[in-house]
C-alpha cells in the first residue's frame, strides 16, 4: 500500500533543507520562514487527493489550515475576550495560540468583559514562547491615527478628557488613546494643583506627534493665548473711560491688584478698592475672584488701564454734615494712631480725627497711644465738619465735665493745701493740686527772704510742698501758687531789727563785681556795695573777698517794699580803732583772682548798687523776673 502524504499541522514548521556537509548551518529568519510556509501551503493544494478522504472533508481541512496563517504582523484584527488572569486579558484572535493583553491597556475597563469583541494590533506572530503578541493600545492608536494626523497638520483643536496625573503633567484621553499634557500647557498661569482638572474635558491643540513612539503632546495654553489675543483686540477697540467691566483677579501686590479684563490687564490700586481704610489688597479681593470694576483711566499710548472698585459704591462723604452735626455725640472704632492724634471710623469710608490736644482736660498727653489703642470703641463729640476736604474733628475730653469750670469753687484764692512737685524748671516748680491739674510756684514765691538762683535749691521733684492759691485763670487754664505765703511775711519784724545805723554781722555768700551778698540773722540777705567795703582803689571785690568770710557792718538802708537791706563796712570801721582797721585791710589785701572766681562772678545776675541816688544805697532785691509770671504757667508740668 502506498504511503499517505503527511499534511503539516499549524504547530509544525515547514521542512527546511539540510545544509551540505561542507557548509555551516544557517538559522532561517522570521521573514524567510513566512514565505516558506505560504509556499508549502500552495504545494499542499497541488497534492493528489486520497480516496479515503471525502472531498468536502478535505476542503474543510485545507481551509482550516490556511486560516491559521491568515493573521499577519502589523495588522488590526478582531478578537474575543476569553478570560482575565492576573491582570492579563486573554483574547482569541482565531490563531493557533491565544493573545495576552495587560488590563492597564484598557482605558474603559468595561471593554475587558468576557465575551466582548475587541480590536487588537498584532505585534508578533510568535514570541520566544510561541505565543502571538497583541496590543489593545496600539490598535486604538492605529485606528485614530488618521484623525490625529489630520488635526496635527491642520492645527484644528481636538477635544480630550484629563484622566490621570503623572510626572510633569496630565494624561489626556484623545479619541481613546493617551496623549500627554505638560503642566506648563494646562493654563495661562502656573498651575500648582493638577488634581482640580482631572475628569474635565477641554479643547487642545496637538503640538508634537511621533507615530513610531506613539507619542502625542497636546496644549491647552496655546488655544487660551489665541483666545485671549482675540479678546484683547476686541476689548481695546471698545474700551473707554468710565465703562463698567467684569474681570478676573489675576495677581495681588502690596499696592493693588491686577485684573484681567479679557486679554488685557488693568491695575486696581489699593486706594481705589474701598472708601474705608484697608491695610492690604487681600482684605478686599482674592486671586481668582470675578469682580466688577470701573475704568478710571485708559492710556492708549502706554497701554495702561486704571480701575476702580469703590467708585461703584455711593460716595460716603455726601451729606456727612447732616448725619454728623456739630456738637452731636458719635461712636466709632479707632483704626489708626499717629503722633498727632487718633483716627476713628464712624462708618465705612468716613473717619474723624481726635487730636492729641482733645483727649484730656487735665493731662498733657505725650502720645495718643497713652490714651487709646487701635480697635478701641470710643464715644466722641463732633467739633467741626469739613465735607469738601473730607475732614471731621472729634473731641474725646468733651464727653466728660471740664474740671477747670468749677476749679475756682473748689480752690478759691487763699486756699492752703499740700501738693506734689511734678516738675522743676528754671523759673519755678509745677505742683499738682489734684489729679491732672498743676499750678506754678514761681521762683520768686519760694522764699520771702532768700534770693534763690534755681528752684532745686529749695524743692526736689516728688516733694510734698505746702502752697497757697494766688490766682486761677480758667480761660488760660493757669494756676498761680505760692510757697512763701504759707508763712507770715518776715519783713514786718525785720524792719525793727535792721533799722539804719544798727550794727550787725554776716557771712559772705556771694561775691559780685558790684559788691558782696551776706547772710544775716533771720534767714535774710543783705548787700554791701563796692563803695561800702572800706578798701580804697579797689578794682574788683573778687580780688579781696571770698565766700565764707565774716564781716562786721552797719545798716545804711532798709526797704520793706523792695525787700532790700543795704549794709556798709566803711561806716562800721569809722568808729573802730586804727589797729582794727589795719587788721581788716591786712586781711583783705589784693590777691590774684582765679578763673573759677571770675566765671562764678560773671555767671551771676546780681542786682546793681543804686550808687547814683546815694552812696549808701543799692539794689539788693531778687534777680529779674519775667515781665508776666503767668506766662510761665502755660508750660506743662510734664515738659
Amino acid at each position: 500500500m502506498a504511503e499517505e502524504p503527511i499534511i503539516p499541522s499549524a504547530a509544525e514548521p515547514a521542512p527546511v533543507e539540510q545544509p551540505a556537509a561542507d557548509k555551516a548551518p544557517v538559522q532561517a529568519t522570521k521573514e524567510e520562514r513566512t514565505p516558506a510556509r505560504i509556499k508549502f501551503v500552495s504545494d499542499v493544494n497541488e497534492l493528489p487527493r486520497d480516496d479515503e478522504y471525502a472531498s468536502e472533508e478535505y476542503e474543510q481541512l485545507i481551509s482550516k489550515y490556511e486560516s491559521s496563517f491568515a493573521v499577519k504582523e502589523g495588522e488590526i484584527v478582531k478578537g474575543k475576550v476569553l478570560r482575565i488572569e492576573n491582570d492579563e486579558v486573554i483574547v482569541d484572535i482565531g490563531f493557533k495560540s491565544e493573545g495576552s493583553i495587560k488590563l492597564a491597556e484598557f482605558t474603559d475597563p468595561s471593554e475587558a468583559q468576557v465575551g466582548n469583541e475587541i480590536e487588537v494590533f498584532v505585534e508578533e506572530i510568535e514570541d520566544q514562547e510561541g505565543q502571538v503578541v497583541v496590543s489593545k493600545q496600539k490598535a486604538d492608536f492605529m485606528r485614530v491615527w488618521d484623525r490625529i494626523k489630520e488635526a496635527f497638520d491642520s492645527g484644528q483643536p481636538v477635544a480630550g478628557t484629563l484622566t490621570k496625573r503623572i510626572k510633569g503633567g496630565i494624561v489626556v484621553d484623545l479619541f481613546g488613546v493617551d496623549a500627554f499634557l505638560p503642566g506648563s500647557q494646562i493654563d495661562l498661569r502656573q498651575v500648582k494643583n493638577f488634581e482640580q482638572y482631572l475628569g474635565k474635558t477641554f479643547d487642545f491643540r496637538i503640538i508634537k506627534l511621533n507615530k513610531n513612539r506613539r507619542n502625542i503632546v497636546v496644549s491647552r495654553r496655546v488655544l487660551l493665548e489665541e483666545e485671549r489675543e482675540t479678546m484683547r483686540d476686541e476689548l481695546l477697540k471698545t474700551l473707554e473711560k468710565d465703562q463698567i467691566r467684569e474681570g478676573l483677579v489675576k495677581n495681588i501686590t502690596d499696592f493693588g491688584a491686577f485684573i484681567d479684563l479679557g486679554g488685557v490687564d488693568g491695575l486696581l490700586h489699593i486706594t481705589d478698592m474701598s472708601w474705608g481704610r484697608i491695610n492690604h489688597p487681600s482684605e478686599v479681593v482674592k486671586i481668582g475672584d470675578h469682580i466688577r470694576v470701573k475704568v478710571l483711566n485708559y492710556d492708549k499710548e502706554r497701554g495702561r488701564i486704571s480701575l476702580g472698585l469703590k467708585q461703584l459704591a455711593q460716595y460716603p462723604w455726601k451729606g456727612v454734615q447732616e448725619r454728623y452735626p456739630v456738637n452731636s455725640r458719635v461712636k466709632g472704632r479707632v483704626v489708626s494712631i499717629t503722633d498727632y492724634g487718633a483716627f476713628v471710623e464712624l462708618e465705612e469710608g468716613v473717619e474723624g480725627l481726635i487730636h492729641v490736644s482733645e483727649m484730656s482736660w487735665t493731662q498733657h498727653v505725650r502720645h495718643p497711644s497713652k490714651v487709646l489703642n487701635i480697635g478701641d470703641e470710643v464715644e466722641a463729640l463732633v467739633l467741626r465738619v469739613d465735607e469738601a476736604n473730607e475732614k471731621i474733628s472729634l473731641g474725646l475730653k468733651q464727653t466728660q465735665p471740664d474740671p477747670w469750670e468749677t476749679l475756682d469753687e473748689r480752690y478759691p484764692v487763699g486756699t492752703k493745701l499740700i501738693g506734689k512737685v511734678r516738675n522743676i524748671t528754671n523759673f519755678g516748680a509745677f505742683v499738682e493740686i489734684e489729679e491732672g491739674i498743676d499750678g506754678l510756684v514761681h521762683i520768686s514765691d519760694l522764699s520771702w527772704t532768700k534770693r534763690i538762683k534755681h528752684p532745686s535749691e529749695v524743692v526736689k521733684k516728688g516733694d510734698d510742698l505746702p502752697v497757697v492759691v494766688l490766682n486761677i485763670d480758667k480761660e488760660q487754664r493757669r494756676i498761680s501758687l505760692s510757697h512763701k505765703h504759707c508763712e507770715e511775711n518776715p519783713w514786718d519784724s525785720l524792719e525793727a531789727q535792721y533799722q539804719p545805723g544798727v550794727q550787725t554781722s554776716g557771712v559772705i555768700s556771694r561775691v559780685t563785681d558790684k559788691g558782696v551778698v551776706v547772710d544775716l540773722e533771720g534767714d535774710v540777705e543783705g548787700f554791701v556795695p563796692v563803695s561800702q567795703l572800706g578798701i580804697e582803689d579797689m578794682r574788683t571785690p573778687e580780688e579781696h573777698f571770698s565766700p565764707g568770710e565774716t564781716l562786721n557792718m552797719v545798716v545804711v538802708e532798709f526797704d520793706r517794699e523792695q525787700k532790700r537791706i543795704v549794709l556798709s563796712v566803711k561806716r562800721y570801721l569809722e568808729h573802730q580803732s586804727e589797729e582794727e582797721l589795719k587788721e581788716y585791710l591786712a586781711a583783705h589785701v589784693q590777691r590774684p583772682i582765679t578763673i573759677a572766681d571770675a566765671v562764678e562772678a560773671k555767671g551771676e545776675d546780681f542786682p546793681e548798687a543804686a550808687e547814683g541816688a546815694t552812696e549808701e544805697s543799692s539794689d539788693a532785691g531778687h534777680e529779674d523776673e519775667p515781665a508776666d509770671k503767668q506766662d510761665a504757667t502755660s508750660a506743662s508740668s510734664d515738659e
